[in-house]
């Protein structure tokens, strides 16, 4: 029969506190680029809105036409 293993600390077997969580590492040029798209996106605004508006009708025609087709 094996032998039962010591627990990891004292008689009550408690574990080591966590190191902690890490938080993710943030790049200070992704920052600056969000920083900077909301810039051009309230100076560009009505004209992104159209843009967008117009690929998602572009991408929803290709994905019907696709779905048709196959």
């Amino acid at each position: 029969m094996p032998e039962p293993t010591p627990p990891a600390f004292g008689k009550l077997g408690a574990k080591a506190p966590a190191a902690g969580v890490a938080e993710p590492v943030r790049s200070k040029r992704l920052e600056h680029a969000a920083t900077r798209g909301l810039a051009s996106l309230s100076s560009y605004g009505p004209l992104a809105l159209k843009l967008y508006v117009t690929l998602w009708i572009v991408a929803l025609a290709v994905s019907v036409f696709v779905m048709v087709k196959a």
